[in-house]
């Protein structure tokens, strides 16, 4: 996650507090996306950005876990997301998603 990215999530949490922030990633794999959720829960482990020692406990999912793909519209996530799914280890993608949520989350 950039830097520019760190800072608007955390300026969105201080602006309307960590338990209504939910952050949505789109990471073509699995370790990209545990990388951007680890900085949005438990603080950058780059040590570069703005969130680096700063635990803000969001919830982050990616758009393929089966319960955000459930809230879109079919039509609208079969025309935006659906053909990169096929291409991506959803499972992996899932397990390293969730392992987060058990490791940092706090809402």
């Amino acid at each position: 996650m950039d830097l520019e990215n760190q800072k608007r999530v955390k300026d969105f949490t201080e602006q309307y507090g960590a338990e209504n922030i939910c952050v949505l990633l789109g990471a073509a794999e699995g370790e990209g996306a545990s990388l951007a959720a680890e900085t949005v829960s438990a603080g950058d482990p780059t040590y570069a950005g703005p969130l680096t020692g700063v635990s803000l406990g969001l919830r982050a999912y990616h758009v393929c876990e089966p319960e955000i793909k459930v809230e879109f519209d079919e039509g609208v996530y079969d025309d935006q997301v659906s053909m990169m799914e096929m291409v991506l280890d959803v499972d992996d993608i899932v397990s390293e998603m969730s392992s987060i949520r058990e490791q940092y989350c706090k809402y």
